[in-house]
């Protein structure tokens, strides 16, 4: 065998092993960034079902509140509004994540809702009756429960949405994710204010 034919399957040995190393890098941070971005979606599918339940036990609480104390249509018709506002966004693509101003203007209609529905459980203090009955007793039992898992599926979220962005920005996975479309994921942030203790005035 000449030594030129000797070089020449060396050259040839070492491009192959070049591609299967080039390759093996795109494939597996390709598939990776594919699993991490999945996760992200799966866990903002658990954030649409907990704010999802919570849009749904609104009317059956304003019912029963309705039926107790009607003169508080002020306070009923803010949490109706509330409520419509966020059905408006409440069915979003999660090509939402990837938009900052739209994620801002999700989270702002999720906690405009919020904070009408904390103003209604505040007026309910002022109705023994409606305090004593079991079907308000209930639906408030499963508003704060849904409320909390709202806090909970959150913090998943942002975990997940975390992980994402950390492994797609660091150098040079960030040439891959620029190259095949993978962008920043949003993350949920704490309302405005939300460090300062709420003011409850019952006057």
């Amino acid at each position: 065998m000449s030594k030129g034919f000797k070089s020449f399957l060396i050259a040839i040995g070492i491009l192959i092993v070049l591609v299967i190393i080039i390759y093996s890098f795109f494939a597996g941070n390709y598939n990776k960034m594919v699993d991490a971005e999945e996760r992200v979606k799966a866990q903002w599918a658990q954030v649409e079902n907990v704010y999802q339940r919570r849009f749904d036990l609104i009317p059956n609480l304003v019912a029963t509140v309705q039926g107790a104390a009607s003169h508080e249509s002020d306070v009923l018709t803010q949490v109706t509004e509330a409520r419509s506002r966020a059905g408006g966004v409440m069915q979003v693509s999660d090509e939402v994540l990837s938009d900052p101003d739209a994620f801002r203007r999700f989270q702002q209609a999720q906690n405009d809702l919020g904070s009408a529905l904390q103003r209604l459980l505040v007026v309910t203090e002022n109705y023994p009756d409606l305090k004593a009955n079991s079907n308000f007793l209930a639906l408030q039992d499963q508003l704060e429960g849904t409320e909390n898992r709202i806090a909970v599926e959150r913090q998943r979220y942002n975990e997940a949405a975390m992980g994402y962005n950390a492994f797609i920005k660091k150098f040079p996975r960030t040439i891959l994710a620029n190259m095949f479309g993978f962008r920043e994921k949003a993350y949920f942030t704490a309302d405005a204010g939300a460090q300062r203790a709420p003011t409850v005035n019952f006057n």
